[in-house]
């Protein structure tokens, strides 16, 4: 009985080592992709400057607080992605995130926008 309750409690903390480190490789992902995209949005060109201006516009007239159903703010983002903080500086990074991740970038954003008139 004893060697079983030995394995047992081996095999839990295995376990727990792997979770533990499954978990800080999919976080480190996380930060790494989010600092990339941090990065690519503050040097930003003039064609994705206007780009993401042109979007902003088409979606909601440039306008932090506008709603169409589940979509809000100056990107239209679905609030899902917003976690809750619908502020300035969140829908800017987030949208940031959404279009590269997507899209690349904000003028093949605006590409697809232009065939598909959303993005």
């Amino acid at each position: 009985m004893l060697k079983n309750s030995k394995s047992l409690i081996l095999k839990l903390i295995t376990a727990l080592a792997l979770s533990f480190s499954f978990v800080t490789a999919l976080e480190t992902t996380n930060n790494n992709s989010y600092t990339q995209t941090v990065q690519a949005a503050r040097k930003m060109s003039k064609a994705e400057r206007a780009a993401k201006r042109w979007i902003a516009m088409r979606e909601s007239g440039g306008n932090y607080y506008a709603r169409n159903g589940v979509c809000y703010g100056k990107y239209q983002l679905n609030i899902a992605y917003l976690k809750g903080n619908y502020s300035k500086k969140n829908q800017e990074r987030t949208a940031d995130r959404y279009v590269y991740g997507r899209y690349g970038s904000w003028v093949n954003a605006k590409n697809f926008w232009l065939t598909h008139h959303w993005y």
